[in-house]
């Protein structure tokens, strides 16, 4: 086939998969003198399975490597973003409940992000990685006689200051606006849990792309792309 004939069966535009070429995803199986791709069966089973990587939302980067490596194992690889896609899919329909019962007007504020479990898990986490540092043991001292309803309260301020900061991801990462929710985030966190300081705040900024149940429930709250968008603000911030 060439590139146009593989472009009307896959859907993929020519300059995608001139792209895929370019980038050594997809190669095509030889190219005549004229300089036309040329593309056979095995190029269109690897397209297939290059589409469907995408569907389930690997980087383009990552299926290069995935496809390339001896030792890539499809089944484990499909396992794993099948389940982050149906924690996605959760969320969705939790954000579709949300809407309906705001269309109806409901009185709706619910920044749930956090169960009483995760708490505890992270709290425990933080005990290991923290427990001897000073900011460990000043929340300690603030969170010793709080209930699970405190913490979850003081959880639902910080998911709300996630989705304050997912309205305005389309902005630069370094505009006052950004920048002031930062701030936003430094108070809050010294308020309600230990003194946030600069080096501590950049610290966080790194463990919020870090990947895993952080920068998931980060983008939960704000929309695909707060957590990324949210650690450079902080990166601008404590420069």
């Amino acid at each position: 086939m060439t590139v146009k004939e593989l472009s009307r069966l896959s859907s993929v535009t020519v300059r995608t998969l001139h792209y895929y070429d370019e980038i050594g995803l997809l190669k095509p199986e030889r190219v005549t003198e004229a300089g036309y791709r040329l593309y056979g069966r095995e190029s269109a089973a690897r397209l297939q399975l290059i589409l469907l990587l995408r569907e389930l939302e690997f980087p383009l980067k990552d299926i290069k490597i995935m496809l390339s490596a001896s030792s890539f194992d499809m089944k484990t690889a499909l396992r794993t973003q099948i389940s982050l896609l149906e924690r996605k899919k959760e969320h969705l329909d939790g954000l579709i409940v949300h809407a309906k019962q705001l269309m109806e007007r409901e009185n709706v504020m619910d920044f749930k992000a956090y169960d009483k479990q995760k708490l505890k898990d992270y709290e425990q986490q933080a005990k290991k990685n923290w427990g001897n540092t000073e900011a460990y043991r000043e929340y300690e001292w603030k969170t010793h006689d709080q209930g699970d309803a405190a913490k979850e309260n003081a959880a639902d301020g910080l998911m709300a200051i996630f989705a304050q900061m997912g309205e305005i991801r389309d902005k630069s990462p370094a505009s006052p606006e950004a920048q002031e929710k930062v701030k936003t985030l430094q108070d809050y966190i010294s308020a309600h849990f230990y003194t946030c300081t600069k080096q501590i705040l950049s610290g966080l900024g790194q463990m919020y792309v870090s990947g895993g149940e952080m920068t998931e429930n980060i983008d939960k709250a704000g929309g695909y792309g707060t957590a990324s968008f949210f650690a450079e603000a902080i990166k601008i911030y404590c420069k």
